[in-house]
């Protein structure tokens, strides 16, 4: 079964506006394949906030793909993954919401989240932020590019099988006292841990 860490950036404060979708794909312990997707939003409102944040831009996207064709491309090869994603309650509820604006069914997989991975595995470090941990864990990157954070994101969850001596992401629920999340046709259960049950730190 593939792992795969994805991002999303949004182009406004609805989760339904995903503008960019960043992956990087895990096998055999490393990162394979590092993949960045633009996405046209439906109303193409975008914000100055999220633009300030990841720089994406109108003019970035008018010629890209809606999420329903950028979807189609990816959902054979996202369904049955193990995804991993820094802070998973966002990106998933991206991933719901933009779904169901356009009447779609969810993609069907496991998750985890990076933000309670790190925190159960290095209890000590005082944010779980995403460039916070990558500084911890000496991995450079971009922050709030999408293909970046997604392989910085894949970097945590392989620096935490190695700190726990796990044999694979897949174990690390059981490591840390996890619980995977997981998305359905038309539901979702969360990912919980010790760490998220006594509340963020970021």
């Amino acid at each position: 079964m593939p792992v795969v860490a994805i991002d999303f950036e949004t182009a406004n404060e609805q989760r339904s506006s995903p503008c960019a979708i960043g992956l990087a794909w895990i096998e055999d312990g490393v990162i394979t394949q590092v993949e960045h997707h633009y996405i046209r939003p439906a109303d193409m409102r975008f914000s100055g906030w999220n633009i300030a944040v990841h720089g994406i831009r109108p003019g970035d996207v008018e010629d890209a793909d809606e999420f329903p064709a950028v979807l189609s491309r990816l959902k054979a090869r996202i369904e049955g993954a193990t995804v991993i994603a820094h802070n998973a309650a966002f990106d998933i509820s991206v991933m719901r919401r933009t779904c169901e604006l356009y009447g779609l069914p969810f993609p069907e997989f496991d998750y985890l989240c990076t933000v309670q991975v790190a925190r159960n595995t290095w209890p000590a470090l005082p944010s779980g932020k995403l460039n916070a941990v990558c500084d911890f864990l000496g991995v450079a990157f971009k922050h709030h590019d999408a293909a970046q954070d997604a392989f910085a994101c894949a970097s945590v969850a392989l620096a935490a099988v190695r700190e726990t001596r796990s044999s694979h992401i897949r174990d690390l629920p059981a490591k840390l006292g996890m619980v995977a999340g997981r998305l359905n046709v038309n539901s979702y259960t969360t990912c919980s841990s010790p760490a998220a049950r006594r509340g963020p730190r970021n």
